[in-house]
């Protein structure tokens, strides 16, 4: 069991028969009235967000997690496909709950694929990534990295980024994981 004191981010527990993991939470002691906690979870299953709060002390069952590396081979529509390194046994994770994280990530990449109670079901990402541009509009004279203003560029895996208007066709980039958003050139 473990207690809303012991939370941490990234935790993942069971409410109410559903697997949550914690993405941000506060303790509130209001002057009057007992302590609290406001949370920010979001739903193992389906990937919705919610916010719940709950009393100071109140116990939940720890979920088991285990993080494999396997390696992406490729989607189909409705499955994501993965194999193990080791065993070369593949698996298949329901698209719509990777699909955030499947935008960063090119077949044959090796990402860590997270098990909650050896049912497969999210993928953790590095924090950032280097990927190369596939298309863009032209840089155009006069664009320079002090000048501001940005163009959408879409990357080797599909995804659209926001990128500096100096990015041309061709150059590697680094994203972040978790906003989505242009870092630096790589």
């Amino acid at each position: 069991m473990i207690s809303t004191n012991q939370f941490k981010n990234g935790n993942h527990i069971e409410v109410d028969g559903t697997v949550f993991k914690i993405l941000e939470f506060q303790h509130v002691k209001p002057g009057k009235g007992g302590a609290f906690v406001r949370s920010r979870l979001r739903r193992a299953s389906d990937g919705a967000v919610i916010d719940r709060t709950f009393r100071a002390g109140e116990k939940f069952r720890a979920v088991r997690t285990e993080a494999r590396k396997m390696q992406f081979l490729y989607t189909d529509g409705t499955d994501a496909h993965f194999m193990d390194t080791d065993s070369y046994e593949q698996l298949a994770v329901p698209e719509s709950s990777v699909a955030e994280a499947l935008r960063f990530t090119k077949p044959n990449d090796t990402v860590d694929v997270l098990f909650i109670d050896e049912v497969p079901s999210d993928l953790q990402l590095p924090a950032s990534v280097e990927l190369e541009v596939t298309e863009t509009q032209p840089g155009l004279r006069g664009d320079t990295a002090s000048g501001g203003g940005n163009k959408p560029a879409t990357v080797e895996t599909g995804a659209t980024v926001q990128v500096p208007l100096f990015v041309n066709i061709g150059d590697r980039i680094k994203v972040d994981t978790r906003s989505g958003e242009y870092m630096s050139r790589a």
